[in-house]
């Protein structure tokens, strides 16, 4: 099973290194994190997913919906991912 953790972020506007920190601690490392970003996509801070690209970690920022979807369609092809989704 599939832990659900909760940093507290509210909005894209709260979507931090600190909180990004949590999906580098997950074991197995995962291979790509999916942000949905509420109701619409949001631009992150370059360097927020450079660091998460330096540590191995793919970041694809979606709106929540379409996050939803891209989570699913990657387990589903059993890849190790994880997904920080803001509710729209």
């Amino acid at each position: 099973s599939t832990p659900a953790l909760s940093p507290q972020v509210g909005s894209h506007r709260d979507i931090s290194h600190e909180s990004l920190s949590l999906f580098r601690l997950l074991e197995p490392q995962i291979e790509i994190l999916v942000l949905g970003t509420g109701d619409r996509v949001e631009r992150l801070h370059p360097a927020m997913l450079k660091q998460m690209r330096e540590c191995g970690i793919a970041v694809e920022v979606q709106d929540t919906a379409n996050a939803c979807a891209t989570f699913n369609f990657l387990m589903n092809e059993r890849r190790v991912v994880a997904a920080g989704l803001i509710p729209p």
